[in-house]
């Protein structure tokens, strides 16, 4: 396939937001002193494009046409930009965020509704990385303590890596792309680090965030402020050796918002992300502690339960036991994420 370069290619929406370096922050996330590079309407389609961090970081070059360049791939043209730019990340995380877009209307007690309506693949490829020392063995990847990036293709359905250092490609995986980072900017002047997710919602690294699935939001300041990055083309839960498959992708959002009293009747009072498909309801749990975060998402999940069913608080945990499954979102962004899959179907 052709890389989707800036402004080529399938434009789903009429509204469209490139992600050059003017639209773009790098390593931190929006916050209410900052201007939007957009504003929209509720209910607008806004067809955005994402860069992956992997190839264009620091320890990787900072050059993706060197690092890309002997895998004999096409590189994204505002990945080059971006790179030899002079933005300065500082201490910040390492994602790059398309954004900040002012949703008019929207105020703090509201939900903003984000839901994905399309992904598309920029580059036929992607990059698995384990580095810093983090992941779910810290002590012992990387084994030379440095940098491993492990190339990945895409033949647009599957993706394959080596078994080995420069052997074939032999574990082939099916993709799902789904953008790794969705959220809504926080009060004050301070630009929270990209890494660890939070209420805003942020790096959740939800998978099933998939084309369909909504993600909703509480949002903390005027007209919300939102935010995607961290584009991937597949993850597996709890996205063990730091990043998954991270690759750019071009992707649709509608943006809704729904009024206070509105979300308190279908969800009770949120206090962090709730994320929807056409099957499950996706609370979220989130701590630097797992088993914190775990049980966060259980008490998030028993008061959906309670103010969308109208389910007393024991009937509902004795069905998440019977019923729910309880899925590790990602061990690896600092602040662990659990999320639970509630069967649409069984209460409906």
């Amino acid at each position: 396939m052709d890389a989707l370069q800036p402004g080529q290619g399938p434009l789903r929406s009429a509204t469209y937001l490139p992600a050059d370096p003017s639209q773009v922050l790098w390593g931190r996330l929006p916050c209410e002193a900052d201007s939007p590079v957009l504003t929209i309407d509720p209910g607008t389609e806004v067809t955005i494009d994402t860069i992956s961090h992997e190839g264009i970081l620091e320890d990787q070059g900072r050059d993706p046409r060197a690092f890309f360049g002997g895998y004999g791939v096409e590189v994204l043209d505002d990945a080059v930009a971006l790179a030899a730019s002079d933005y300065d990340r500082g201490d910040g995380g390492p994602h790059v965020i398309t954004g900040p877009i002012h949703v008019s209307g929207a105020r703090p007690g509201d939900l903003l509704r984000m839901t994905v309506l399309e992904t598309l693949q920029r580059v036929p490829y992607g990059v698995i990385s384990n580095r810093h020392g983090r992941g779910a063995l810290p002590d012992e990847y990387p084994a030379a303590g440095s940098t491993v990036s492990i190339f990945a293709a895409s033949d647009g359905e599957y993706g394959s890596i080596p078994r080995v250092a420069g052997g074939p490609h032999a574990a082939r995986f099916p993709l799902h792309p789904f953008l790794g980072t969705m959220g809504v900017a926080v009060r004050g002047s301070v630009r929270p680090h990209s890494v660890p997710p939070g209420p805003h919602g942020g790096n959740i690294d939800i998978n099933l965030l998939t084309v369909g699935a909504s993600l909703y939001l509480p949002v903390q300041v005027e007209g919300a402020l939102a935010f995607v990055g961290d584009p991937h083309f597949a993850q597996g839960d709890g996205e063990v050796a730091l990043t998954a498959m991270e690759a750019s992708l071009r992707a649709t959002i509608r943006f809704e918002v729904v009024a206070h009293e509105d979300a308190v009747r279908e969800f009770g009072e949120l206090v962090g992300p709730l994320a929807e498909t056409s099957d499950y309801l996706i609370p979220t749990g989130m701590n630097e502690d797992l088993d914190i975060a775990m049980q966060d998402c259980v008490r998030a999940a028993i008061a959906l339960l309670r103010a969308r069913y109208g389910f007393d608080a024991e009937h509902a945990y004795a069905y998440l036991s019977a019923a729910t499954d309880f899925n590790i979102s990602q061990v690896v962004d600092l602040v662990k994420g659990v999320h639970a899959r509630i069967r649409k179907a069984d209460l409906e």
